[in-house]
């Protein structure tokens, strides 16, 4: 196996535990459980809930990096923007059935990203940092609560185009602030030697100290008046959330790579094809995990935590091997098959007629 080959694979693998986690809280969060789980559980759900999307979107931006490297500029930006409609398209059906949805908040992102692909690394972190600071400020001067219904977690005026566009942009499940930093993170650490063990040592010990600055600094301010904006939930995600996202989506990769790099013919293999179906499988726990929990009435509102546990981790043992089965004849996704499909593009798309 070449050291690019083990590269991917470690990719694919932290892709498979991100959706593994987002499957978890997303199921949480549509049972509402009624009673409290053991206090493992609880924690495990707790230390879970914005680590694994933000690991998602980390990985989203450093994937759409190394596949447009060897592009030519514009034929990666006619890829982005027609990857970024296709994206927009699924994630608006998607929001009609799931409050929560991330990927028409990915559409934004790839626009957005459009102009850095091929930037220098400067630009690229200038983006980054000014995205973070107007996110910052944004949550110090407007107000975070409009449009929200805590109790029932629900955003009231969601299909109105003011309160739409507050969602995508500020105060949504994934906003454009912060999360965009996030992404454009992602197209950071594509720039990094993804293949040497010194760099996989080095995300995962730094994204490891990340982490835990961002925890120690939340229990420093906890005690303060803006305790509610310096936490690391990712509601508000406020400066220290950033910072805990990024420190996990480092540590989730750079373990990863090593497993990858050290344990190259591990049985860890096995879930790799879910890793690379992880958009077909992200819908499928909506339509499919949650549509039947809701026939069967598993959505009232009367199961305990465990409950969601133990639905979660049937999900996913079922799409595991469902992915694995699909994988012996075709190695991509229905839905990636689709989007692959409408969003190639060719040196004839910028050929100029005649």
């Amino acid at each position: 196996m070449t050291s690019s080959t083990a590269r991917l694979d470690g990719l694919d693998l932290a892709r498979y535990l991100a959706l593994a986690g987002m499957v978890l809280v997303n199921f949480r969060l549509a049972m509402q459980p009624a009673t409290k789980g053991p206090l493992w559980l609880e924690g495990l759900f707790g230390f879970l809930e914005g680590k694994a999307s933000a690991t998602f979107v980390v990985l989203a931006g450093l994937g759409v990096s190394l596949a447009t490297r060897a592009q030519v500029p514009v034929l990666a930006r006619i890829w982005m923007l027609r990857r970024a409609l296709f994206l927009l398209g699924v994630g608006m059906l998607n929001l009609l059935i799931f409050s929560a949805d991330i990927i028409h908040y990915y559409a934004v992102y790839f626009l957005l990203a459009v102009p850095l692909l091929h930037a220098r690394l400067a630009v690229l972190l200038a983006a980054m940092s000014a995205v973070a600071l107007t996110s910052w400020l944004a949550l110090l001067y407007l107000d975070y609560n409009q449009g929200w219904n805590w109790t029932a977690l629900l955003y009231t005026d969601l299909w109105t185009p003011t309160g739409f566009m507050r969602n995508l942009l500020f105060n949504g499940f994934h906003p454009v602030l912060p999360w965009l930093a996030l992404f454009l993170f992602g197209m950071l650490l594509a720039r990094l030697p993804l293949q040497r063990a010194g760099t996989q040592w080095i995300l995962l010990v730094v994204g490891l100290l990340m982490a835990a600055l961002a925890s120690m600094l939340a229990r420093w301010y906890q005690p303060s008046g803006l305790a509610w904006l310096l936490g690391t939930a990712p509601l508000p995600p406020g400066p220290f959330y950033l910072l805990m996202g990024m420190g996990s989506a480092s540590f989730t990769i750079g373990l990863c790579l090593r497993v990858a790099s050290a344990w190259p013919s591990g049985r860890w293999h096995f879930l790799l094809p879910a890793g690379r179906m992880t958009l077909s499988l992200y819908l499928a726990h909506i339509v499919i995990g949650m549509g039947i929990m809701e026939a069967t009435g598993a959505l009232d509102g009367s199961r305990s935590l465990t409950d969601a546990m133990l639905a979660a981790c049937a999900f996913l043992t079922l799409a595991t091997l469902a992915a694995w089965a699909w994988s012996l004849k075709l190695k991509q996704g229905p839905i990636e098959m689709v989007m692959r499909r409408l969003t190639a593009v060719h040196q004839r798309d910028v050929t100029a007629p005649g």
